[in-house]
């Protein structure tokens, strides 16, 4: 069953589209604007249909693998590919781990190594 955003989609070619009316169903309400559509719904189908896929294994790429019938590089350059089209969340961050930050500065001879294993303790 093709749903209606598909339809768009294909309707479209693939090219980028906006949306220009909302209406909301029983409140006699409409907007009219210029309405970018959300980053995952501008991917191309097959893309959408990987991502699904991808959430619904649990991020397995064994299942992955086995679903798509492909190996698991192509599983991940796959998801590169789709990572680079979403700007949506900054994955660069960092989360402090203590004993990392430790050794880091141990590696870094801030401090000794008598330092670092009581810090570690």
């Amino acid at each position: 069953m093709e749903h209606s955003w598909q339809k768009l989609l294909s309707m479209t070619g693939g090219k980028k589209f906006y949306i220009t009316q909302v209406q909301i169903p029983g409140d006699d309400i409409t907007i009219e604007g210029k309405f970018e559509l959300p980053p995952f719904a501008e991917l191309s189908m097959d893309d959408q249909i990987f991502i699904a896929a991808f959430i619904k294994t649990h991020g397995s790429i064994k299942q992955m693998e086995s679903i798509f019938n492909i190996s698991y590089p192509t599983v991940k350059n796959r998801l590169n590919n789709i990572a680079r089209c979403l700007d949506v969340v900054d994955v660069s961050i960092q989360v402090s781990n203590p004993i990392s930050d430790v050794l880091d500065r141990l590696e870094q001879g801030d401090i000794t190594v008598a330092q670092a294993i009581e810090e570690m303790e």
